[in-house]
């Protein structure tokens, strides 16, 4: 069957104004995305809210995105939360993350940093990453929830095997100091690499340490400088001392750039 996304779109329409919940939904997002249709957010809301009313969740957190955006409605965060809020209560894990956010930050409501946890979790529960990364933090900071370096290490864990930077660099500290973890400066070493590779500049100045050093790592002076230039050209100004160093005590290979 040949692809023709207007005829598509007109058929949901057709759905829609019967009251079919999935097929408002899907017009919505072919309005939001000019995909089949001219854009048009204005009605890209109104068919999600037709179908939020109907319990769609992805709906419900379209129109939390755009509520709290203020794209194509009236910028509304107590809306945005509301809606967020809903999808959340039916495990959207998506929709459960950003309810955390606005709960921890007071962004639509209450502050509220124990529930902002709570949302976290739930998404965690679904293996998303931010989730995650951003519950560890609560964890290894005592912010809202009761400090805890293992549960900590556990959720830098997560998010790290799905590619998290942060969380691979955090998790390198805690391997590095031992915190919540046996040491193990070896293991720290890689997941530096793992965040260095996708450009965190603490990632990469801290390996280079290692490299300098001799530390948890073979010493080679050309990796620590390499690392060091890496993080020194992000401003990092600890590595553009640490490369200053190098390059005043010759240190740094003749051929190094």
């Amino acid at each position: 069957m040949i692809q023709d996304k207007a005829k598509a779109a007109e058929l949901y329409e057709q759905a829609a104004f019967q009251g079919h919940a999935s097929a408002q939904c899907n017009l919505g997002a072919m309005y939001y995305g000019g995909d089949g249709v001219v854009q048009d957010k204005v009605k890209a809301a109104e068919f999600f809210e037709q179908a939020a009313l109907q319990g769609v969740a992805q709906s419900q957190y379209n129109l939390g995105l755009m509520y709290d955006s203020g794209d194509g409605v009236t910028q509304n965060k107590s809306k945005a939360a509301e809606f967020f809020e809903q999808a959340a209560l039916q495990g959207d894990a998506d929709a459960q993350y950003k309810l955390g956010v606005m709960y921890y930050r007071g962004d639509g409501v209450a502050q509220d940093k124990s529930k902002a946890a709570g949302c976290f979790e739930q998404a965690t529960f679904q293996r998303h990453a931010q989730a995650q990364f951003n519950l560890g933090l609560m964890y290894l900071k005592g912010d809202g929830v009761t400090q805890n370096n293992s549960k900590a290490v556990e959720c830098f864990e997560q998010a790290a095997l799905q590619g998290v930077a942060l969380a691979q660099c955090n998790l390198g500290v805690m391997y590095y100091e031992g915190y919540g973890v046996t040491q193990d400066k070896a293991k720290a070493a890689e997941l530096y690499k793992e965040a260095a590779l996708q450009g965190v500049a603490k990632a990469q100045f801290n390996l280079g340490e290692m490299y300098f050093h001799g530390d948890g790592v073979t010493q080679d002076m050309a990796k620590a400088a390499k690392f060091f230039k890496q993080a020194a050209l992000q401003g990092d100004a600890d590595a553009q001392y640490k490369l200053g160093l190098m390059k005043g005590g010759g240190t740094v290979p003749e051929w190094f750039q």
